[in-house]
């Protein structure tokens, strides 16, 4: 994939990310800035969603850890074990802001 084609398909990404949170109603500020999408809680909790693009990663940092995540097959997967990007989004997010939030790519 070309540079070109991660950038927008990554940007579809963070857009559909942004919809999500609002739609889900949560107590929290979102900035996106260049490459990088952060959530800020009420809480203080940040959950920051990046995208690496010499690797062509998208990267989640949570107080739970980092996770990197590569497209293979059609799904952004983790490197480390295997797990989808949406549902560790997913997870991170839930614990942030204490309640279920669901995202799917």
């Amino acid at each position: 994939m070309t540079e070109s084609e991660f950038l927008t398909l990554t940007d579809g990404i963070f857009t559909r990310i942004e919809a999500a949170l609002d739609e889900a109603e949560l107590d929290l500020d979102c900035l996106k800035m260049g490459n990088v999408l952060e959530i800020e809680f009420d809480s203080g909790e940040k959950v920051v969603v990046n995208r690496h693009v010499p690797n062509q990663e998208l990267w989640i940092a949570a107080k739970s850890g980092g996770f990197h995540f590569a497209l293979r097959d059609g799904q952004w997967l983790a490197a480390r074990d295997g797990k989808e990007f949406g549902a560790t989004l997913s997870a991170v997010v839930s614990h942030a802001a204490g309640c279920d939030f669901v995202f799917a790519v």
